[in-house]
């Protein structure tokens, strides 16, 4: 009497759900398509340290930024400045070189440390490389003295 032989799903291990929605994202994005599937991180931090979007962050009193300046909040990964008086500006704190959070604004530039990259109080933009392009912009307003920052 022979055995049957085995079927050919046994030799293969199982394919979980995660991964065969990925694989299908990302042959449907191969392929201009566009689909969002959410869980296709191998990460399982699930924080990502930047805020949420759409979602204001209260980073802390208006007075706290200087005129011709601004302070960068490390812990939320946000950089605001006051080019003129009541004029506030927000970008996102990480260079977008390697990635390094800028540690100062100095003589009207936000510096980086890592490489030496430098951008613009007003916009962000590059002034000194190596970073490729500007920081990204968040919106940010005053309510209450406070200031509440949205990424864009």
């Amino acid at each position: 009497m022979s055995e049957a032989p085995e079927s050919p799903q046994a030799e293969s291990p199982a394919t979980s759900r995660r991964t065969l929605l990925c694989g299908a994202a990302a042959v449907l994005a191969a392929g201009g398509g566009t689909l969002a599937v959410a869980g296709c991180s191998s990460s399982s931090s699930g924080s990502s340290g930047t805020p949420a979007a759409k979602t204001p962050v209260d980073v802390g009193p208006a007075s706290a930024v200087p005129v011709g300046g601004g302070t960068v909040y490390r812990d939320k990964k946000i950089v605001v400045t006051q080019p003129a008086e009541g004029q506030y500006k927000a970008f996102s704190a990480k260079c977008t070189h390697a990635g390094c959070i800028v540690d100062q604004v100095k003589n009207q530039k936000i510096q980086c440390p890592c490489h030496g990259s430098m951008f613009g109080i007003t916009d962000g933009a590059v002034l000194d490389g190596p970073a490729p392009t500007p920081l990204p912009e968040y919106t940010v307003a005053v309510e209450g003295g406070n200031l509440k920052v949205t990424p864009s």
